[in-house]
């Protein structure tokens, strides 16, 4: 297709396995915790197993792929229980907000929920791919579409890869739907470049702003760590910009 392909890669790996949680719960909530390396995820599979996506640096990464289960799984206990020092600027800064909100009668948490442990690592689960970003300039040509990862390329972090394929595909179908109602071969370009047009508006924002989600949580400085700190808190206690976030971050659920 002879297609610009705009990409950086951020030095780390993901890490995927399943796991065996400690004790069989409901398991109906996905966790996410952010380290100074990089977050770590667990995804509900079953009322016993979760999918693991840890994201951390190459070298890190090579040397968990190869030492012994129960050493990574005493290593991913570790990474999503370790207790860091608290900044006390950030301390005082969230403290100072709280009470703020509290008197705007906003609410900012929501009861508070341990995650699990793990026990064991599924036998042959564990693997690992390079993370980066990517991004085609052009998603069409003559009776050629890209879509998905041959499109697009983001950070796990956000968990919105698999969402901004199925919206694709979503409107590709509906694409395709109206060049044959109208007639016109379905490698059209005209009708193709709808696509591409819809898509992108769509696509480019959320891959930047989950790039620098990445950038952002990378930063261990006070000032940053409050920043983000802060901000999180108030979009949780501000009730229409979190659900703008959620739907559109899920914007391609209900065309599922």
């Amino acid at each position: 297709m002879n297609v610009q392909w705009i990409r950086w890669d951020y030095d780390q790996l993901g890490i995927v396995a399943t796991v065996e949680l400690s004790e069989p719960t409901e398991n109906n909530v996905a966790w996410q915790r952010f380290l100074p390396n990089g977050p770590v995820a667990l995804l509900p599979l079953t009322d016993s197993l979760s999918s693991v996506v840890w994201s951390i640096n190459t070298s890190e990464a090579k040397r968990l792929l190869k030492v012994s289960e129960e050493e990574f799984v005493d290593a991913l206990n570790d990474a999503l229980w370790k207790v860091y020092p608290r900044n006390g600027v950030v301390e005082s800064g969230m403290k100072a907000l709280q009470q703020l909100l509290e008197q705007f009668s906003l609410q900012t948490g929501v009861s508070r929920q341990l995650q699990p442990s793990v026990s064991k690592i599924i036998e042959g689960s564990r693997a690992a791919f390079p993370l980066g970003f990517g991004h085609a300039a052009s998603y069409v040509a003559n009776g050629v579409v890209l879509i998905g990862d041959a499109a697009h390329r983001v950070h796990p972090l956000a968990g919105q890869g698999v969402n901004l394929g199925f919206g694709d595909i979503t409107t590709l179908v509906k694409v395709l739907n109206n060049a044959v109602r109208d007639g016109a071969m379905l490698g059209d370009t005209q009708y193709l470049k709808k696509y591409e047009t819809s898509r992108q508006r769509h696509n480019v924002p959320t891959m930047l702003a989950i790039d620098a989600l990445h950038r952002l949580y990378k930063g261990t400085a006070a000032p940053i760590v409050l920043a983000r700190s802060l901000g999180l808190q108030l979009i949780n206690a501000l009730g229409p910009v979190k659900k703008f976030l959620i739907d559109h971050a899920e914007d391609t659920r209900t065309a599922r």
